[in-house]
């Protein structure tokens, strides 16, 4: 979907690219986002530049994964605004969860603020990133 490359794009551009007029193209896309297809906008930012170049992913496994230590795991991580994404993953630990840090030293000091006191964390392995190969939120459509 062009939207998912170019967000900001007119629905005058978009309406020339699919082929539609634009008046059927602005209710095509009205109807995919009132359907729930698309969620919403927004701006890709420079981590770099905005001084969180450090990628990381954590492992997280829970002392136990009852559905009241799920859920008091769930609701803690939503109040947390260093982690960027967060799933809970099948396989030999519990989550799977994403964050940005200025540098390690930075990372160390929020593992410790924020990661360690979840509710639940028996124990975490952290991956620092060396080198973002590809990051896309783009789904594939075959259309």
């Amino acid at each position: 979907m062009l939207l998912q490359q170019d967000g900001r794009m007119t629905n005058l551009k978009l309406a020339e690219a699919i082929p539609l007029s634009p008046t059927a193209t602005l209710e095509r896309v009205r109807r995919l986002t009132a359907g729930g297809y698309v969620l919403g906008y927004r701006a890709v930012l420079d981590p770099q530049k905005l001084g969180a170049g450090l990628l990381v992913f954590v492992e997280v496994l829970l002392d136990r994964t009852t559905p009241n230590i799920l859920e008091d795991f769930k609701r803690a991580v939503s109040d947390q605004p260093e982690v960027m994404e967060c799933h809970l993953v099948a396989g030999g630990f519990d989550y799977l969860m994403k964050l940005r840090a200025a540098d390690m030293s930075d990372y160390r000091d929020m593992a410790g603020r924020v990661l360690w006191r979840l509710p639940g964390v028996r124990e975490t392995r952290t991956y620092a990133v060396m080198e973002e190969v590809k990051n896309s939120a783009a789904i594939h459509l075959d259309i």
